[in-house]
């Protein structure tokens, strides 16, 4: 479950023992100890406050944007002829939670077994359920084949002047044929051409680094890096667990604590 506490104008949410902001990340302030504190008496492990979003000097951490939208003409050649053959073979649409909950969630099973991911798939009653409860601001991409089979799908975090780019799934035998290519380019063209929103992006800096969706997009589609500072607030006890366990983070190979530690180590 998330829960929300609001902090002056700001909202923030608990997600797996963290708190984390939930409003564009260009609108976050450097938090108070007081602020941090409120949010920790409402329970949690840690805190996550970003702030300076796109600052000029380089910092550890940072989100993945694209402001700026050029076209065809802005790709490299290479990119080019494959965001060209995407398009040959598929239909970018905009769809709706029903179309995604009634005929997503064997894409989303396929990709994750060819991702080997080791998160537990939801049920398909589960899948349809966090679809259709989904919050109004959040829209949904397609990428049909010419026979109309839904093959691949985006499901993006819209905000009065931003887009986040959340969840990308396809079905594996589509990537040789550029889908993803085609999603990316035809997204970014409707939300910074169309819409002329400020910023497209594909959230913060990974902490795993298990997935290349961030290094992809900046080679192929010039994302770039929006560099920020990071300061992380703990529960006095797990502050305390992160200092010890942190000169061993090198030979710890439990996922979980690998995350937190590598996070402890981007603040700055």
């Amino acid at each position: 479950m998330i829960h929300r506490h609001r902090i002056m104008t700001d909202t923030y949410e608990l997600y797996k023992h963290a708190w984390i902001y939930g409003g564009a990340p260009h609108t976050e302030q450097r938090l108070t100890d007081g602020q941090t504190l409120s949010l920790l008496r409402e329970g949690g492990w840690m805190v996550r406050n970003t702030y300076d979003f796109d600052m000029p000097d380089q910092t550890l951490f940072w989100y993945v944007i694209k402001d700026r939208f050029g076209g065809m003409e802005e790709l490299s050649a290479k990119t080019r002829n494959q965001v060209r053959r995407g398009t040959a073979h598929y239909s970018i649409r905009q769809i709706t939670k029903e179309e995604l909950a009634e005929k997503g969630y064997a894409i989303y099973c396929a990709a994750a077994k060819a991702y080997k991911s080791a998160a537990k798939a939801p049920s398909p009653t589960e899948f349809q359920d966090r679809i259709r409860k989904a919050d109004d601001n959040i829209e949904y991409w397609g990428a049909y084949k010419m026979n109309n089979e839904l093959v691949a799908f985006a499901i993006n975090k819209t905000g009065e002047d931003y887009c986040n780019y959340q969840t990308l799934k396809a079905l594996p035998e589509d990537m040789k044929n550029y889908v993803y290519y085609a999603l990316i380019f035809e997204m970014s063209r409707y939300y910074l051409q169309e819409r002329r929103l400020k910023y497209v992006l594909d959230g913060a800096r990974s902490i795993t680094e298990h997935s290349n969706i961030q290094p992809f997009l900046e080679e192929k589609f010039n994302f770039r890096k929006a560099y920020c500072h990071l300061s992380i607030h703990y529960q006095w006890w797990f502050g305390i667990l992160v200092k010890c366990l942190y000169p061993f983070r090198k030979i710890i190979k439990i996922p979980q604590i690998q995350a937190v530690l590598a996070m402890h180590a981007m603040q700055g």
